[in-house]
């Protein structure tokens, strides 16, 4: 027997995907999800990697876009039971001989720790930091005129140069800059390509606005909290469910895609023209991770005990050795120093580990499809910054670039972010369309981080997708978010 006609079928159920189905359910639409693993998330899902008690998040881990995304605030995902913990500080930056830097709400507590760059960091961050809500409500969304051009165009003329370019300009000490690097380094991209200064930027904005939370109980919490209000909405849930052909599908007016655009291309080969398709296999991704979890007998012992302070530790030392790291996987090398992305989970949230015992989680970028495993490397790093670490490594879990694709195949190639945010592909993921959430198919639609605003736990490429379709399939006039 046929399935009956759904409204609107969300293909993949990652934060983007279940985003777009909550907002077509809420207005009132009949929505099925389907997922091809047997739990829900897509990069939000936890798992016990290494031993029994010790809770791993299996891809991201701490979440500064999450807690301001003007999508989740709307929901008031708290009543479905996602319960954040902030540490005192979002980002330690160790560095050789010297305390760490340190990245916190104040601006100037940060400052006075940069030396002779207090007053320049002041001026560079100050002014975007009082009001951070607004502006991130204009940074996570297309292209389009903001709510507040005269400040966008101030971020603008600051963010559009390279990371190096405005580290170099605006910071004459080593401590600052390494700080923007550091930020600058989530871009996974090359510190000298152009608008890594502005992902450097959000990162330090969004740390002086809200500290860098982790979910307890895992980040898992957030899917299933996404998930909550999206049954609350009369929506489905169909897990289990491989999607190879659009044939594979129940009867929908509306079929919304939070895949990577090579497997929009799989799937929907025959309904798709072929100058589109080929557009979509021009698509490029970027660099992938190598990650590693461990179980551990204690707190990472590292040099400046402040660090422990800090969900997540930015290790790569100065701004040099973390621009050469960076353009080494870019171009299809593994750095033998490289930076390396440290999130502490268990210190804020006691149920990820047994009492008395802590998990560990870090990660570093390599080039795409790598199956190098860089836990010696990696380690390294943080022993250098924290000597003793690997004496109270318990057991580990390894997880290369290719092993992140087979993990979750919209992860091409390992690339964790949706796809490379050079400028090239900044405006136009994943083609160059005035709607980049729609297809030359009237009735197929984009709702992946391979879409604007980009990746990051923040559900908005999603909330804007399903607006679209709101708007071009449904005939309804787009609603204003609603405030907490």
């Amino acid at each position: 027997m046929q399935d009956p006609q759904h409204d609107a079928i969300v293909v993949g159920s990652g934060p983007n995907g279940l985003a777009a189905a909550t907002v077509l359910a809420q207005a009132g639409l009949d929505v099925l999800v389907l997922e091809a693993a047997n739990t829900a998330g897509g990069g939000t899902r936890c798992a016990e990697l290494t031993l029994p008690g010790f809770l791993h998040d299996q891809c991201s881990g701490v979440h500064p876009m999450g807690v301001l995304s003007p999508f989740f605030r709307s929901l008031n995902l708290e009543r479905y039971g996602l319960d954040w913990a902030f540490p005192k500080y979002s980002v330690a930056h160790p560095l050789d001989q010297e305390e760490a830097v340190l990245l916190g709400t104040s601006v100037e507590e940060c400052a006075d720790g940069l030396g002779e760059d207090a007053a320049a960091y002041t001026k560079l961050i100050g002014p975007f930091v009082d009001d951070a809500p607004s502006l991130f409500a204009d940074l996570l969304a297309p292209l389009r005129l903001p709510q507040d051009p005269l400040r966008m165009v101030r971020f603008g003329l600051r963010g559009f140069r390279s990371a190096t370019g405005l580290a170099h300009a605006s910071f004459k000490g080593e401590r600052a800059r390494a700080l923007l690097a550091g930020c600058a380094g989530h871009s996974v991209l090359p510190l000298e390509k152009l608008f890594t200064a502005a992902v450097g930027m959000v990162f330090l904005v969004s740390a002086h606005a809200t500290p860098w939370p982790v979910a307890r109980g895992g980040s898992q919490t957030i899917a299933s909290a996404l998930a909550s209000a999206f049954r609350a909405a009369g929506g489905t849930i169909r897990t289990g469910t491989k999607v190879r052909s659009l044939k594979d599908l129940p009867r929908a007016r509306a079929v919304l895609f939070d895949l990577a655009p090579r497997q929009v291309a799989q799937i929907a080969e025959t309904n798709l023209p072929g100058g589109y398709l080929r557009r979509l296999g021009r698509y490029r991704y970027g660099p992938g991770v190598c990650k590693i979890d461990w179980a551990l007998s204690g707190p990472i012992p590292w040099r400046d005990p402040r660090c422990s302070e800090a969900s997540t530790v930015h290790v790569g030392g100065t701004i040099e050795e973390i621009s050469a790291s960076e353009a080494a996987a870019w171009n299809g090398t593994h750095s033998d120093r490289p930076y390396v992305i440290v999130c502490q989970q268990s210190h804020f949230d006691d149920r990820r580990a047994p009492r008395g015992s802590h998990t560990g989680y870090a990660y570093c970028h390599v080039p795409q499809g790598s199956t190098v495993d860089m836990r010696q490397i990696i380690e390294s790093q943080i022993e250098r910054f924290a000597p003793g670490f690997r004496d109270l490594i318990l057991a580990h879990h390894t997880r290369t670039a290719v092993d992140h694709e087979v993990y979750n195949p919209s992860y091409v190639g390992g690339a964790i972010t949706g796809g490379a945010a050079d400028w090239t592909q900044l405006f136009t993921r994943p083609v160059l369309r005035l709607n980049p959430y729609s297809t030359p198919n009237p009735g197929l639609f984009l709702c992946s981080q391979a879409t604007p605003p980009g990746g990051g736990v923040h559900g908005m490429c999603g909330y804007y997708a399903a607006q679209t379709v709101l708007r071009q399939r449904f005939g309804r006039r787009p609603q204003p978010l609603a405030r907490a």
